[in-house]
């Protein structure tokens, strides 16, 4: 009898409130999303991207190149071109903070709150979603505030002239620093929020001291995966939007370096459905030893899975180096000398495993 009489009222209050809430509450929404018709459309478009990247993309799939070493092994050293390449790996995105374990937690802390943090960010991409917001915790993932705080770490390591170092480590942090006297360098930076978020306030004194230097986006970087949170939100050649954790943060004032000195005139918008990691990371090759990039040092932002995929590509395959194994850590520096040399197979490419070098963080 108790059990009917609660049953009777459970369904009385359902009753109530599909009578008296679900219409305004589906007004509500309708509202939303038509006076926020032309994010809400991109926001469509993006989530049709994204499902039929998954389905249909082969991102992480190649046919395995031959090993760079059987070029550069028999050529004459003369014909061979080289530059120095600084990896800069993004701090943690809220993708991250959602799915991954990171190093910062234990596992069983990890699986406990794994529900309440999904649902915490299914709520705000709502509240994203509604407010007309370009922005996403998912698509496209800015940096979570544990990211912010790798970041901060980064730019304060990167703020100090170095002491206590050794002679190559402390130049190449003078030229990661732009000092004066150093050898020029150029930043390029993958079109993820994350990673651009992370080279504007990593590189901040820089930046703030060097106002003519750019952070110069190109296509090849986007990351290798068909996840959701590697699809670029920034439409092609249109400046990158500050994420709601970015605006919140006085580590740097993003939004100003993101208009100021960020350059997207050769963003593309996103990786193409057939493209895959091999074609990417040999575009960048080719772009680093192109016209376009006349400096000697490279300074590159980018992601965990693109950066261990080059050096598994091009790294000789009978050397064995923890890049091939580890990933680069969260707002973590690795330079390394890339060879070019020109065959009759057209131009290869070859990372010195003897130079490979951390100077931040490290795998």
């Amino acid at each position: 009898m108790v059990d009917s009489a609660e049953g009777f009222i459970f369904a009385s209050y359902l009753a109530w409130a599909k009578a008296n809430l679900l219409r305004p509450i589906i007004l509500f929404v309708v509202a939303c999303l038509v006076f926020n018709l032309p994010t809400f459309i991109h926001r469509v478009r993006l989530t049709i991207q994204g499902v039929l990247y998954l389905i249909f993309c082969n991102d992480k799939s190649w046919k395995k190149p031959k090993d760079p070493a059987s070029y550069f092994n028999s050529i004459d050293k003369s014909k061979v071109t080289k530059k120095t390449v600084v990896f800069v790996r993004h701090g943690e995105s809220t993708w991250n903070d959602t799915f991954n374990k990171g190093s910062h937690r234990s596992a069983l802390v990890f699986v406990l709150g794994f529900i309440p943090g999904l649902i915490k960010s299914v709520l705000y991409e709502t509240y994203l979603v509604l407010s007309g917001k370009v922005d996403s915790w998912f698509y496209d993932s800015p940096l979570s505030y544990l990211g912010l705080g790798q970041v901060d770490d980064l730019g304060k390591f990167l703020g100090k002239k170095p002491v206590g170092v050794s002679d190559e480590e402390a130049k190449m942090i003078s030229i990661l620093r732009g000092d004066a006297g150093a050898p020029e360098s150029k930043i390029l930076c993958s079109s993820l929020r994350r990673a651009i978020s992370t080279m504007a306030a990593g590189f901040r004194e820089r930046l703030s001291r060097r106002p003519g230097d750019k952070i110069l986006v190109i296509p090849s970087l986007q990351e290798i995966s068909r996840n959701p949170d590697t699809l670029s939100i920034t439409p092609a050649q249109k400046q990158v939007t500050a994420s709601w954790i970015d605006k919140g943060s006085k580590i740097c004032d993003f939004q100003k370096n993101f208009t100021q000195q960020t350059d997207m005139s050769l963003h593309k918008g996103n990786k193409p459905i057939k493209t895959n990691g091999l074609l990417r990371m040999n575009e960048f090759c080719d772009f680093v030893f192109s016209p376009n990039v006349q400096e000697e040092y490279v300074i590159v932002g980018g992601h965990s899975i693109w950066f261990r995929s080059f050096f598994r590509t091009f790294i000789p395959y009978n050397t064995d180096h923890v890049s091939k194994k580890r990933k680069v850590v969260n707002a973590g520096c690795v330079s390394f000398t890339l060879l070019k040399a020109t065959t009759n197979e057209g131009d290869k490419y070859m990372v010195d495993p003897q130079s490979v070098q951390v100077i931040y963080g490290g795998f």
